[in-house]
């Protein structure tokens, strides 16, 4: 368990690698700095882990000084590395990631009616490997990617909240080859794996990172019978492991990023991609410039990851787009005009304890506009702040 005790560290050095966004301050999470996907809840941040150290809380009201105030452990042998928020609930995962078989895998449900104190209400049980991704925006439905017994790589699942204290499993979802038990054989090669890794939902429609299979695009406006509407892929000659899938509604765009995997860049580029989604079949108007800079050569990922996904209760922008890049940190891209996105800002963290580079992996926007970076490698999170001009292209 993480030591209360401890919160952002005095003194810690700014980033010489910035532009228009500077450091606020910054949390080890009590000496567990592996941090994952981030949350914020008014005037709290919670905060999932890599390891087997479940979700941190900490109160940033100062954000010069964050505080833990409190965690929600995971299931005996898992890990909680992802959260979302809505509705007065918070939902994290439990997931095997290492060796160890855990007590259990599947969905946490919890009330915040004391958000620095969840309690948990109900728990959905999927066995196999558990849980990895979810997104929920309130309402009755959760929608979670899960590798579960049967199936080869990560599936999609609705999972039906209206009561809370007994979720159950609304309708399924999965790539024909994927249902091994059925009989399916997958119809691509090793190593190129299709499976979900999570989609966002707009108008009824999921938005999804199918991973070496690209973007699919699922109706489930029937949340029972998920339908695929379309899939857009450009693996492997280009990218493979399609992660985020960001639709940008009142202006029919789609932003999409493949993840980083491997050290060195010992892989194809991973890109952020724009979609037009007008006739509701992306076609693709341009890609995100590149970072500049000798990344390749300093060790660990390059490439892109996570995007602020406009959640409820946080920061929200059609126009003004957040990613993460690995060892390239936090960049920043105006997308004014989406056939020629621009970088704007970026910030590239201190590496955490013994780590050549920082890997930078999920970043949030609070509604006063801090910015919180989470790393995957120790390095905790990281509160920013835009400067420059970038307040005023936030603020358009």
């Amino acid at each position: 368990m993480p030591d209360f005790a401890k919160s952002a560290e005095p003194g810690i050095s700014q980033s010489t690698e910035r532009h228009d966004l500077e450091l606020v301050g910054h949390s080890d999470i009590g000496g567990c700095g592996d941090a994952m996907q981030l949350m914020v809840h008014g005037d709290l941040l919670y905060a999932g882990h890599m390891g087997p150290h479940g979700l941190t809380i900490l109160d940033v009201n100062r954000p010069d000084s964050p505080e833990i105030v409190g965690v929600v452990e995971a299931p005996r042998g898992a890990s909680s590395p992802k959260v979302q928020i809505a509705d007065g609930l918070l939902l994290t995962n439990a997931e095997q990631r290492s060796d160890v078989v855990p007590e259990r895998t599947g969905l946490g449900v919890y009330d915040l009616g004391d958000p620095a104190r969840p309690r948990m209400l109900g728990f959905f049980e999927t066995t196999g490997v558990g849980v990895h991704r979810m997104w929920y925006a309130g309402g009755a439905y959760a929608y979670v990617s899960a590798e579960i017994a049967g199936y080869v790589g990560r599936i999609f699942l609705v999972i039906d909240l209206s009561d809370p204290e007994h979720p159950t499993e609304a309708g399924r979802w999965w790539w024909p080859g994927q249902w091994e038990a059925g009989g399916e054989k997958p119809d691509w090669v090793s190593p190129l794996a299709i499976e979900l890794h999570h989609g966002i939902i707009s108008g009824g429609v999921s938005y999804t990172g199918l991973w070496d299979g690209g973007l699919v695009v699922l109706d489930v406006s029937d949340p029972t019978n998920p339908t695929v509407l379309s899939r857009t892929s450009w693996a492997p000659a280009e990218g493979g492991a399609t992660h985020t899938a960001l639709p940008l509604a009142s202006r029919d765009l789609l932003v999409v990023t493949d993840e980083a995997v491997r050290d060195n860049c010992e892989e194809p580029p991973k890109r952020i991609r724009v979609f037009d989604i007008a006739d509701g079949d992306p076609r693709l108007l341009s890609l995100c410039p590149e970072p500049r800079g000798d990344f390749c050569e300093r060790g660990l990922w390059f490439g892109a990851h996570n995007l602020h996904e406009n959640s409820p209760g946080t920061y929200h922008s059609e126009s003004v787009i957040f990613a993460t890049y690995a060892n390239a940190g936090l960049r920043v891209y105006d997308l004014e005009d989406p056939r020629d996105p621009r970088e704007v800002a970026h910030y590239i963290p201190n590496p955490g304890p013994g780590k050549p580079v920082c890997q930078s992996n999920d970043v949030v926007i609070d509604q006063r506009h801090l910015i919180y970076l989470s790393d995957r490698v120790g390095g905790g999170v990281s509160i920013l702040r835009p400067t420059g001009d970038l307040p005023g292209l936030m603020s358009r």
